[in-house]
């Protein structure tokens, strides 16, 4: 299946084989950009989407990536208090550049550089949660587990 993706998609896929993860990325009929548009082509609920979010680091101007379930909001202010990192926003050429896929199908790993990670605990609620694969119409599945050796994450609560 791997050969018929997306460059983006088969990035990921290739990135996910070359690190011993056995996920499958798949390609969707329709978009999956948004966690409600994700989870409405996978049949799940919107809280197993780990939706991928890039702020910049205001002091460094590094990538740090938030992967958040679905269904909730990001409160910075307790990332900022439980990890002393200071997030701004980063805009779609920031995060093209440096993370090397485009809003919207940003994957937990496989990026142009290792990312700082913040993972929400909320998703540890889910037997199996669905993550963007390098583009806004492929996805892959996993145990929330997974995500921490996955993408060197660290868990906190981050939702408002």
């Amino acid at each position: 299946m791997a050969s018929k993706l997306n460059d983006s998609a088969k990035r990921v896929q290739d990135f996910l084989s070359a690190k011993g993860f056995s996920f499958e990325v798949k390609e969707l009929p329709g978009s999956a950009r948004t966690a409600q548009e994700a989870a409405d082509s996978v049949g799940c609920a919107v809280a197993q989407i780990a939706k991928s979010l890039v702020f910049r680091d205001k002091e460094t101007n590094l990538p740090i990536l938030v992967i958040a379930s679905g269904s909730n909001r990001v409160d910075l202010a307790k990332i900022e208090n439980e990890t002393g990192l200071k997030l701004g926003k980063a805009d779609g050429n920031y995060v093209k550049e440096r993370v090397g896929y485009a809003i919207g199908g940003v994957p937990p790993a496989g990026h142009n550089e290792p990312l700082k990670t913040i993972l929400d605990e909320d998703l540890k609620k889910f037997e199996v949660i669905w993550a963007a694969a390098g583009t806004p119409f492929a996805v892959f599945q996993l145990k929330p587990s997974d995500l921490e050796p996955l993408t060197n994450g660290r868990w906190i609560d981050l939702s408002e």
